[in-house]
Parts: C-alpha cells; structure tokens; sequence
C-alpha cells in the first residue's frame, strides 16, 4: 500500500502517504492503481506536498486492457500501489505490439527503458499535429517515426504515399538511403534550387491548374478577379490551338469590345481613341485597321471610318457597327480546359489580353485597374525565373503526373516523396503547397475506389502556409481547412509540424486528433495551446516548459493515455543541426 485516501473531488484523489517522501524515490508522474471490490482505477500522481500526494484518475483495466475516462470513482477504503514497471506496458500501448496495428515511437521519459507505441491506424488515420520551440527536436522526431515505420523487417508499408514539403531541405538526409537499407522502398527528390544537377526540378503542369489556383498565384484579392481569370482559362482552350475556330472567337472577342466602345456614349474622340487602342493589341488577319470596307462605289479601310469631320463627328458610325455585327457568332461557346491537352504560360498570357477586352473593362476605369494586375503579375511570372516551375516539357494528364511523382527512377513505388521549396520565397512557397495539396485532394476524391491510395501529407513550418488568410472570403475555402475537414474520407491527411501554433488556421488546427507537443515556451503559443485543442489538461499544459530537447507529450485517438516520450536520434539524422558558432568563430592560428 502506497498510503490512504483522504480526499476524492472532480477526478482528483489526494493520498496520504505512509512512507516518509524523504525516503521514497520520486513518485511525481509515475501511475498508480487504486483497487476498489471489482475496480482497478488508474491514476497519474500529478503533485506532491509534504506527505500528501494528489493523483488525476485517467481511466481504468476492464478485462486486463486500458479503458481511457472515468464512469465512477472510488471509496475512501480503496487499495493504492505503484504500478510495475512489467505491468505498465499496459499504459504504454506495447502489452500486445503487431508491426501491422502499433508503432514505436521511442521510450518512456519516466519508466527507463519501457517503449511506447501509438496505435498505427489511429495515428495514419487522422490529422497529426506536431509542436515545438525551435531546437526542441520536431524535424528529428518527424524523421525517427518515419524510420521507425518504414525499417520493420517484419511489416513494411510499401504502399504507404507521403508527400513532404520540406521548408529548409532538412530531409534529404534521413531519407535519401530509404531504398538502401529496404529493397523495394524508394525515396524521391524534387527541389526548387534551379541549379540542382543531382535533384530533378519541381515541375507543374499549367494545364492541370484551376481557376482557384491561378487566383493564388496572381495574388487575387477581389471577388470580381475571378471571373476574368476563369475567362482567361476559357479562351485558352481556343488560342492554344489552331484552326478556323480560333479565328473565329478572337474576331467575335474583338468585333464586341468595339461595339460595347461604339454604344459607351464617349465622344467621337474618345471611341476613335479606344476603338485604335483595342485594334493595335488585338488584331487578326480579318480584323484590323487596315480591313477593307466596302460600299458600292468605294472602298476603305477601318481607319479611314474614324476620321472626325468638320463637325466633330463620326458619320461612318452605322458602317463600323455593321460590319462589326458580321464577326458576331452568338453560337461559339467558351469551356474551362479539361486537362486534356497542353498549354503553356505564354499561351495563357495572350488569354488574358484578349480577356481584357472581352468582359467591356475597358469602359471602367476601376474594373480595368482591378483586371489588368493580374495581366500585370501573369507577364511577371512568365517573364521571371519562377515560370520555369511551371514550364512541363510534354504533355501529361493529371492522373498520369500524380502516378508519376509516386514512381522512382527505377519505376518503382515511391513511398516518400520530398519537396525542397528553400530555394523559392514564402509567397510562392505556400502557393506551390497549396497547389500540390488541391491537386492530391482532387485526385483523391475523383478516385473511383475511394480510400484505395491514402496520401499523407507533411507539412514542415506549417504555420507559414496553414493560416487564417483571405482564401475563405476570395474562393470560399481554404484548401488546407478542407482537407481537414473532408479529407479523412478520402484518405488525405495532414500532418503540420510548427514552431508558432498561434499561427495557424484555427480549423485545421481543431480537426486533428493526435498531438506531439514538444517544449513550448512563448507564453501566447501555450495558451493557443490550451484552448484549441481538445481535450488537453492544465497538467499537460504545465509540463510544456520544461521538457528536455526530444522529449514531447503525445496524446489523442492513437494514444491510450497522454505520454511523455523520450525520442531516440534518427539514423541518419535530417539536415537540422543549429549554427555551430564556436567552430566558426575561433580558428587555431
């Protein structure tokens, strides 16, 4: 008997104890059961004052296995002992280990030597969130569990697609002999450093892109940005090809932006002036100033029909306005691309010239500054080193790129896919993620077999692309928040791992079930902390400041109590070691 009760209140025991403190070892943290008639109750002692120690009831054995939660609690007269260190595995989710249901993921901070395992459906099934100071050991800890996961001989998930977005380029290390040390596993590599020789280069198909996505990219901020981008998507179907269609739109684009200028109301000035600005961008071999208009008797060119007479006005008006009617074609219809054949950015940026026109935004001032910054930014990204992301080489369908990020260089399965995007700044950084992310969700909810391929994705320094931004008001979603909320049907699931949980999308952050939390010191972080996730306790919440560098609390679903783990170094390690300043600084002369 560890002592007697002497208090029971709100799932707290306090427990006199019958040994002096002083001689005892140190029972804070160490678990207890309380044995009362049939009931075997579980307890955490959680303080100690004096002789007195105070202990949170966390659940209870029924039929010799760990039921988290209390139904009832005990009597005063209830039998208290320590729990052995051969029982405990009990708490600690190794009492019946299958390679196929748990996995280690390191060992007790508090019982030396004893392994703690999550439950692997649990774990792979669900949001995981994982949080921690800088230096606190989150990338380490990433890389252990994956090794941990991937190297057991005896069941080896080769089915398993984890696609990480590696923010500094950590991970290469610690995965690039995944193939080495298990046959039949393959890690693969892209990066965002254009000067890689080793590396193949992120590539994205511009084809594959929505309207939602060229929205990111433009950086659109309004509403009304969208319809002239989806217009812009739908006259791309027509310009990347050839033929007598093409012609066909571009002159009936053309011929409705100079009738809309014809009926504006301007002055005669003002619609020769708008009239010759739409005809010197957006001509065609039919279309333009020099197209003969011919009248019984004579013939002249559209220019000619804009001279101002002595009276300032425009007498040929009617002329233009028929002849203009004649490109009208009220039976061309405009589609968004399909994916079914290639484009490229230059073909897209012609689109939106003609876009410009097509919606009559050259009639409102305010409408045509809103429009042309994104004509602005697609020429910007075109024009910059950054297009090369987005410059595929050959044709691809969506299904077939994805089959292809998850195929090795020797056409086998990749299980680990690696994005370095160091090399590129935050902006398009959290595009390109966000991209990758609506692509896999796509891919996976068209998916005949539902469920059939489950994608993980990891997210490295969530909090720089997982955030409370403007997608919601602008698209209405945010790709992320969506995932969370839909993807576990579909078998897509979000791991975030970041430093300033603060930070983060407050919906994403509520829908996950499993928690590493490693040291946390900033004062609004722990607070977040505590109020957005559930079920954690002032305990917990208490131990976040003090934990040693590789020892995290993990709780949730794949748990079967909260659990101070001690995590073993990965082998290899990823590329995350601190500056080592000494070295640098003082050198032998």
């Amino acid at each position: 008997m560890l002592g007697k009760i002497i208090g029971i209140e709100n799932g707290m025991v306090l427990l006199k104890l019958e040994t002096d403190p002083e001689k005892m070892q140190n029972i804070v943290n160490l678990y207890v059961i309380m044995e009362d008639d049939d009931k075997r109750i579980i307890g955490e002692i959680t303080g100690l004052n004096e002789n007195i120690a105070k202990i949170s009831m966390i659940g209870e054995i029924v039929d010799d296995r760990f039921v988290s939660g209390i139904i009832s609690s005990i009597s005063f007269g209830a039998r208290v002992r320590l729990i052995s260190k051969e029982k405990i595995s009990i708490l600690m989710g190794t009492d019946d280990y299958d390679p196929r249901e748990k996995l280690y993921l390191g060992e007790s901070a508090i019982y030396e030597g004893v392994r703690i395992a999550a439950d692997l459906k649990q774990l792979f099934s669900g949001h995981l969130a994982i949080f921690g100071s800088t230096g606190s050991g989150k990338s380490c800890s990433v890389a252990r569990m994956l090794q941990n996961l991937f190297y057991r001989r005896e069941s080896i998930p080769y089915l398993a697609s984890f696609f990480m977005f590696d923010a500094y380029g950590e991970y290469h290390n610690a995965f690039k002999s995944l193939g080495e040390k298990i046959p039949g596993l393959n890690f693969k590599a892209y990066t965002t450093n254009i000067h890689s020789k080793d590396t193949e280069l992120l590539r994205i198909p511009p084809w594959l892109l929505s309207v939602d996505d060229y929205a990111l990219l433009l950086g659109a901020t309004k509403n009304t940005q969208l319809p002239i981008i989806e217009k812009a998507l739908k006259l791309v179907n027509v310009f990347c090809k050839e033929g007598k269609e093409t012609i066909k739109h571009k002159n009936d684009i053309i011929a409705r932006a100079i009738l809309d200028v014809l009926s504006s109301g301007g002055s005669p000035a003002q619609i020769r002036d708008q009239v010759f600005a739409i005809l010197a961008h957006y001509s065609t071999e039919e279309l333009n100033l020099e197209t003969k208009v011919v009248q019984p008797g004579y013939t002249r060119t559209l220019r000619q029909c804009f001279l101002i007479d002595s009276t300032g006005k425009l007498r040929e008006m009617e002329l233009v306005t028929e002849l203009m009617q004649t490109f009208i074609d009220d039976s061309l219809e405009l589609s968004l691309p399909d994916g079914s054949y290639k484009y490229t950015l230059q073909d897209l940026a012609k689109a939106f010239d003609f876009a410009l026109i097509s919606e009559g935004t050259l009639n409102s001032s305010k409408v045509y500054d809103d429009i042309n910054i994104l004509k602005v930014r697609m020429y910007s990204l075109m024009n910059s080193s950054q297009s090369v992301y987005f410059d595929y080489p050959q044709y691809i369908s969506k299904d077939k790129y994805i089959r292809s990020l998850l195929t090795s260089k020797n056409n086998g399965k990749a299980q680990i896919v690696n994005f370095n995007i160091n090399y590129v700044d935050d902006r398009l950084a959290k595009n390109i993620t966000k991209i990758y992310s609506k692509l896999l969700f796509d891919f996976a909810k068209e998916n005949e077999y539902r469920n059939t391929l489950p994608f993980h994705i990891i997210l490295e320094e969530a909090h720089r692309y997982v955030q409370n931004d403007s997608d919601v008001d602008i698209l209405g979603y945010n790709i992320f928040e969506r995932i969370t909320k839909e993807g576990r049907k579909y078998g897509v699931l979000l791991t975030l791992i970041s430093q300033r949980p603060s930070e983060l999308s407050e919906t994403a952050l509520s829908q996950c079930v499993n928690f590493l939390i490693f040291k946390m010191i900033h004062p609004i972080d722990v607070e977040y902390i505590r109020k957005m996730i559930p079920d954690i306790t002032n305990d917990i919440v208490s131990k976040l400041r003090i934990l040693q560098p590789g020892v995290c609390i993990g709780f949730g679903s794949a748990f079967k109590l909260p659990v101070l783990i001690k995590v073993k170094m990965p082998n290899p390690s990823p590329s995350s070691d601190s500056c080592d300043i000494t070295n640098i600084w003082f050198v032998d002369k």
